[in-house]
């Protein structure tokens, strides 16, 4: 199939607009969501307030425009770490999720606080954030959906596989990354694993790309694979033993 031939003032849009993201971004590291200004984005760009305008509506549509482009980042690290994944070992390919995604997270904090951090007070994210949410998580379900939960672990899988049942769109969310029915009892082990997994992920990381470790006796990696390790145990994923950091 031929490329697409973009015009060149379709070209200088889009050159536009990724400086434009690019300064935000810049703006985002250095102080956080609250210092993300168009005002002094067009300042250093040698625009005008107006004509900023005619490239993002405001500043929650330049927020929408990196929230979804970190989510994106966010799928495309986890996909490419659950294809790499040895084939047949669930444990292996738990602990390579878990460490793409802390890996992208300490890189880009400024980028992981902006989606996994406190809201902007006022600000709705773009309704389909929570579809490029969910592709970030989709290869989580995939290691889960072979797993044999442990009974502590039933409450939370009976929930799950109600709510494969009866959410908007989370069957075929699930069925995507598992090829499994909502009525299979393995579509509820396999979402509740993975959204196990989000919570541990987002506990250590976020308080480690937070801070919150600073002088503390640990490493948060080390942390975090003891909290993988027993996560995969608590579903009986076969494969590896435990790991060091």
């Amino acid at each position: 199939m031929a490329a697409e031939v973009r015009s060149p003032r379709a070209r200088y849009r889009e050159q536009n607009r990724a400086e434009i993201k690019a300064a935000a971004l810049q703006q985002l590291a250095e102080g956080g969501v609250q210092a993300v200004a168009l005002t002094r984005i067009a300042k250093d760009m040698g625009l005008s307030g107006p004509a900023l305008y005619r490239y993002f509506a405001g500043r929650d549509d330049l927020l929408g425009e990196l929230i979804r482009d970190a989510y994106d980042d966010v799928a495309q690290v986890t996909e490419e770490a659950g294809g790499a994944a040895s084939a047949g070992d669930a444990r292996a390919a738990l602990h390579a999720l878990a460490e793409a995604y802390r890996g992208w997270a300490v890189a880009q904090p400024h980028r992981y606080l902006l989606i996994q951090g406190a809201p902007l007070p006022g600000y709705v994210a773009p309704p389909d954030t929570l579809l490029r949410a969910r592709a970030a998580l989709g290869p989580f379900l995939t290691v889960f959906a072979a797993g044999a939960p442990a009974e502590a672990m039933r409450p939370v899988v009976a929930e799950m596989a109600a709510w494969v049942r009866e959410g908007d769109g989370i069957a075929d969310w699930v069925a995507r990354h598992t090829g499994l029915s909502p009525r299979d009892e393995a579509a509820g082990v396999a979402l509740a694993g993975a959204v196990l997994a989000w919570s541990q992920l987002h506990g250590t990381v976020g308080l480690e790309v937070s801070g919150q470790y600073a002088g503390m006796g640990h490493r948060a990696s080390t942390l975090l694979v003891a909290q993988i390790d027993t996560l995969a145990d608590s579903f009986g994923l076969r494969g590896a033993g435990a790991r060091t950091a």
